[in-house]
């Protein structure tokens, strides 16, 4: 259960990051609190669709993962991070991606800060 809390704590940091630095993924909110809250719903969102779907798009594309020698990686993120914004519109959550190549770009951000605080983070169950 720690570890669960751990990796939605990183994510909801890495998501955090990348709506700082990107203007086309945007978190809204009435005050701190609020986006705080909001953020952690969508990590856990991320996290979701991250553990299930994720998965079987691997298994789906491994031939293009052989093919890019992985960089597909960077569309498989992009698409996770998209599919998570549309669950949330559907929850009405005020976390949106503004297009295919702000993912691409947050999915970048959103894996290297998460490998980075995964490292300073524990990760014991």
């Amino acid at each position: 259960m720690k570890n669960f809390v751990v990796k939605t704590i990183a994510n909801a940091g890495a998501l955090a990051v990348a709506v700082w630095l990107l203007d086309k993924i945007t978190l809204t909110g009435d005050s701190t609190g609020k986006k705080i809250g909001t953020l952690i719903v969508v990590a856990l969102i991320f996290g979701l669709v991250n553990f299930l779907v994720k998965p079987i798009v691997k298994v789906l594309t491994f031939p293009l993962f052989i093919l890019t020698l992985g960089l597909i990686t960077l569309v498989v993120n992009a698409l996770m991070l998209l599919l998570t914004s549309w669950v949330c519109g559907k929850l009405d959550l005020s976390f949106h991606v503004d297009g295919f190549w702000a993912a691409v770009l947050g999915g970048l951000i959103i894996s290297v800060v998460s490998w980075a605080l995964n490292l300073v983070l524990p990760d014991e169950d």
